[in-house]
């Protein structure tokens, strides 16, 4: 991955706080539970679900960094919607999510090339490292807040 690309790849990163923030404000109960069809999540639990991601996604990323040949466990995030309680109000689970951003941005920033090169295992997809990490989770917010807009909507 080039420096260009890696460079808004955080950008984007760091946006993801707010555009989730954007698409949440100003919401109603109805609308937080309303789903847009069914089996499909509503922005109550989009939003803790982006919670859990992020936590998780920090984690991954400092063990990457820390551990040498890191082993990343994969989650179910269905099980996690469904032993969570994704039913609880959302306020704490927006705040982490944006708070873990937040700290992980700053790591982002301070990496060398040689650390964007690192290598782990993810127990699913193989090889992982920090540069496939951020392809990940740099659109994750944003297609998420997409995705809340649209549940909202069907309210």
């Amino acid at each position: 991955m080039d420096t260009k690309t890696r460079e808004a790849l955080i950008a984007q990163y760091k946006d993801g706080g707010r555009v989730v923030a954007e698409a949440l404000a100003g919401s109603t109960e109805a609308e937080l539970d309303a789903r847009p069809a069914p089996g499909k999540w509503s922005a109550r639990e989009i939003t803790h679900h982006l919670a859990d991601s992020e936590m998780i996604a920090a984690i991954r990323l400092r063990m990457l960094l820390a551990e040498e040949e890191a082993v990343i466990r994969a989650y179910d995030q269905k099980l996690y919607a469904g032993r969570l309680f994704y039913t609880r109000p959302i306020q704490a689970s927006l705040e982490a999510f944006r708070a873990a951003r937040r700290s992980t941005a700053e790591i982002l920033e301070q990496m060398t090339d040689v650390q964007w090169t690192r290598q782990g295992t993810h127990s699913e997809s193989g090889r992982y490292s920090p540069e496939r990490w951020l392809e990940i989770y740099a659109a994750h917010a944003h297609t998420h807040a997409e995705q809340i807009r649209k549940a909202r909507a069907a309210a």
